[in-house]
């Protein structure tokens, strides 16, 4: 229980199956009250399942596209015991009730580039923001950003925007972990592969199942190393990139089968 009396902060959320509720769940069980963050009712449900394992939690249901959703959703943190001390920048991809875009890159529209760098790096960068403001007066704090392998180690083809706001969230944290390296703040990316969560598609498993290691990853699988980031005792990690892909970035000659 290292984590009693910390506050976290996890956005995207929502889903019972998905990296933000995994990556909340690792953190209650160490004892950090958390607040819990999406664009849906649903966020209640997740603070349900969290309390009745006997953790400590809050859910706020914003849509952090919207001005001042990431003031407010820090400001719900500190509500909780003055202080913030983990945030974990999860929202992105596409919200519920959204669709998957699927377009080369000459066919996108001036909307669905918006939207993809909104969504996915513009949220990351306000949270953020908020969060640094409380972090700083206490010269403590754990940033840990959920990009993809996707931007900023491979891509596929079909969501430019996507990975351009995915590579940005490596660059965004590089720029914010030089600047706060001397104040008790540490900031890394994690990038996660082709993991099982609810909204995989069939393709998307079928990839996985190419991997190296002949499976998709876990929302547990990611969570452990943002617990990991998260933890008082990872103070001299800061502006990297963790993979967490079961190797499926390694393989130079795609024939050659382990």
């Amino acid at each position: 229980m290292n984590l009693a009396g910390q506050v976290a902060l996890v956005t995207g959320a929502g889903s019972r199956d998905g990296i933000g509720f995994a990556a909340a769940r690792a953190l209650s069980a160490d004892g950090a009250a958390v607040v819990l963050a999406s664009t849906t009712d649903r966020i209640h449900e997740r603070v349900t399942d969290l309390q009745a394992i006997g953790g400590r939690a809050v859910g706020v249901v914003a849509d952090l596209m919207d001005d001042g959703a990431a003031d407010r959703v820090v400001q719900a943190a500190l509500q909780l015991a003055g202080r913030l001390d983990i945030c974990v920048n999860n929202a992105g991809m596409v919200a519920v009730g959204g669709e998957l875009t699927d377009s080369v890159a000459h066919r996108t529209t001036d909307q669905q580039w918006r939207d993809a760098l909104d969504r996915n790096l513009t949220t990351c960068f306000t949270v953020t923001r908020a969060a640094l403001t409380a972090m700083r007066a206490r010269g403590y704090g754990r940033i840990v950003n959920v990009a993809s392998t996707s931007g900023p180690v491979q891509a596929f083809v079909g969501d430019a925007g996507y990975h351009a706001a995915k590579a940005g969230m490596l660059g965004f944290t590089r720029a914010v972990a030089l600047e706060y390296a001397g104040q008790g703040i540490t900031v890394i990316a994690v990038a996660p592969g082709w993991i099982a969560t609810a909204s995989q598609t069939d393709a998307e498993r079928a990839a996985g199942a190419l991997t190296p290691m002949r499976r998709s990853g876990t929302p547990v699988e990611v969570a452990a190393a943002i617990r990991f980031l998260a933890d008082t005792s990872a103070s001299y990690i800061t502006g990297q990139l963790l993979v967490v892909d079961g190797g499926n970035a390694l393989p130079e000659n795609r024939t050659w089968t382990p």
